[in-house]
């Protein structure tokens, strides 16, 4: 006889807070508690867990909006659990719904990076995208791949080894060459299918915003637009944040269920990576039969840019922003004289441009541009979150607000207190006479 096999009890863990992540709700956590005296509130009504008395229940974490609690499990409980799935199949045995369901997940690897082109010119939010789908494949342990669409592009596969990819999927066909839906979509819907990643992502540009709803609507998954963070939890599934309830508050949503996961993010919201050049990996050109006359729409002609003279405010190094403190549009004059000087752009908030004093194109926010120059110069803006999310990563941020309370404080490394009109001409007048000085030797 063989002696039976002490089954393993799983390890509940302890429940703890999330740094940042708080929106001090009204003390949910505390309510649900089954234990007295586990969570206690400090005076930011922020939980305090005491994890000696937590019995692993988990109803804190299933109450709180923003996931601003998690279980967290020593390394040698961690190893429990690994092996306890293994041993189940990835599922609990008395749930064969969840196991039917865990080994369909376990089917989808990788993770994928759409590299947008127009005319074989690359955006530069597929390179951003790039670094960051490093960090998540180095996290998942799996390669990190490229999918590369259109006419005469195949050497954009090397440049996206030279940005971190492994792996370059490649159709190359002139049915491609101007991006149209239904072309696209049979082609990054024929390469998910057959080799399923188990995370795609996509600029948030009128391209991938286009793609990526048509296809995650075609293979039936869930997508998460203008993403500000991308992350993986302990499960493998993909954490999206982004701005939600008007810019209020940071959710965090997730995938579990299905596959692939999918988010679009913004253009400068993630980090440009270091290229490596010289560096290579795996082409695999695929063939996908286009018929033309399947596809409805046609380019009969492409025209020059009719708005030349629009500035892209995304890609400036130095910009000068003004907000409703600038009391009119004729007061922008005096950033756009500031913004000469220093070799910058001018923008604006969502309230001036609102109001008609700038056009759409200089608006930096949610619902505007992500930017992320060197130096960011905020005049007259008070820094709502809406606001905030579009420029908060700026190398260098000054703000000049008369109200010395301003949230935009808060993200500022220098700040001025006072009225912008008569802060931004001096500082104008400075810089001209230093540069005059300079000039002189």
């Amino acid at each position: 006889m063989t002696e039976a096999k002490k089954p393993i009890k799983r390890p509940r863990g302890k429940a703890q807070l999330i740094e940042g992540r708080c929106l001090a709700c009204g003390a949910r956590c505390q309510s649900a508690c089954p234990v007295d005296d586990c969570i206690e509130m400090d005076d930011a009504e922020s939980p305090i867990i005491d994890q000696d008395k937590c019995i692993g229940c988990v109803k804190c974490v299933k109450v709180c909006p923003a996931q601003a609690i998690d279980m967290f499990f020593t390394p040698e409980e961690r190893a429990l659990l690994d092996q306890l799935l293994a041993e189940r199949g990835g599922a609990p045995e008395d749930d064969p719904e969840a196991r039917a369901l865990a080994r369909k997940l376990a089917e989808y690897r990788g993770v994928w990076v759409l590299v947008e082109q127009t005319e074989g010119e690359p955006a530069k939010v597929s390179w951003e995208l790039l670094g960051k789908g490093r960090e998540l494949a180095d996290t998942l342990a799996v390669p990190l791949s490229a999918m590369v669409i259109g006419a005469g592009v195949e050497h954009l596969c090397e440049e996206a080894f030279a940005y971190g990819a492994d792996t370059a999927y490649v159709v190359d066909a002139p049915a491609f060459r101007y991006y149209r839906t239904e072309s696209y979509l049979k082609a990054v819907c024929q390469l998910i299918a057959k080799y399923k990643p188990e995370i795609v992502l996509m600029g948030a540009t009128g391209l991938g915003r286009d793609l990526a709803g048509a296809v995650a609507t075609a293979v039936g998954t869930g997508l998460t637009a203008d993403c500000t963070g991308l992350a993986i939890d302990d499960k493998r599934n993909l954490m999206q944040t982004r701005p939600a309830f008007g810019g209020n508050i940071m959710a965090t949503i997730m995938c579990d269920k299905f596959r692939p996961q999918m988010a679009t993010v913004r253009p400068h919201v993630m980090a440009m990576p270091e290229k490596q050049p010289g560096r290579s990996g795996t082409t695999i050109r695929e063939t996908c039969e286009i018929d033309e006359d399947d596809v409805l729409v046609k380019v009969l002609e492409i025209v020059g840019d009719r708005q030349s003279h629009s500035v892209d405010i995304a890609g400036a190094d130095v910009i000068v922003s003004g907000g409703r403190g600038m009391m009119g549009k004729e007061n922008f004059a005096v950033l756009q004289e500031l913004a000469d000087e220093l070799g910058g752009v001018v923008g604006a908030s969502r309230s001036a441009v609102d109001a008609g004093w700038m056009p759409m194109d200089r608006q930096v926010g949610q619902t505007g541009k992500t930017v992320r120059p060197k130096i960011y110069i905020a005049c007259g803006i008070s820094g709502a979150i809406q606001h905030l999310v579009g420029m908060q990563d700026s190398d260098v941020i000054i703000a000049i607000n008369r109200d010395k309370d301003a949230p935009i404080f808060q993200v500022a490394k220098y700040g001025v207190v006072g009225d912008v009109l008569t802060i931004v001409p001096a500082i104008t007048n400075r810089l001209r006479d230093m540069k005059a000085a300079g000039g002189s030797k």
